[in-house]
């Protein structure tokens, strides 16, 4: 079996061809507190408070209810039980407002993980996730990247790709591998 380290180097690869400004494995990961929703209902979600339970699955999305975004909603919703069962909790984010993250939440994300509002990119930025270029109406949205964050509060591994369908196998690889190397 490949030692963690050597799972995340292989995945590493791609980040390195693919990934500019995104948070690098061993960072640390900033703290952060927001608004949130899941099956409509809000609430506040605290990535300390999280990571107490272990890893975090973080991934930021341009912007609810666009076509991308939604494919990456629906593979992360039917992919929530296989990241529960590694051990990982799942959250999306957008610069959303709550209103929208709790009606995306129930629709999109079919009510099996929270998403949380961003308005300000606060977090966006303190993550990297701010995309280079506005989009074609001027407005600055996140790109589209995924975190692993280990219960330490490390950056275990990042990916940035504008298309969805590989975040989420990626991240659940990761996860898995992390929870086989701690559950032996």
């Amino acid at each position: 079996m490949k030692s963690f380290r050597t799972c995340v180097a292989a995945f590493g690869t791609v980040i390195a061809t693919s990934a500019s400004a995104a948070l690098k494995p061993g960072d640390a990961a900033p703290d952060f507190t927001v608004e949130a929703a899941i099956g409509g209902k809000d609430f506040d979600f605290s990535l300390s408070k999280a990571l107490k339970h272990g890893p975090v699955v973080l991934y930021f999305y341009p912007k609810s209810f666009t076509r991308g975004c939604t494919i990456e909603a629906h593979e992360f919703a039917e992919a929530a039980p296989n990241f529960a069962e590694a051990g990982a909790t799942l959250i999306g984010m957008s610069k959303d407002p709550i209103e929208i993250q709790r009606e995306f939440s129930s629709k999109e994300c079919r009510d099996k993980f929270p998403v949380a509002a961003d308005p300000t990119l606060e977090v966006i930025r303190a993550y990297d996730a701010l995309r280079a270029n506005p989009t074609a109406s001027g407005e600055t949205v996140s790109d589209r990247i995924s975190y692993v964050i280990s219960p330490e509060g490390k950056v275990l591994y990042s990916y940035v790709d504008p298309l969805p369908e590989k975040h989420i196998e990626n991240t659940l690889a990761i996860v898995r591998h992390w929870h086989d190397e701690h559950n032996k």
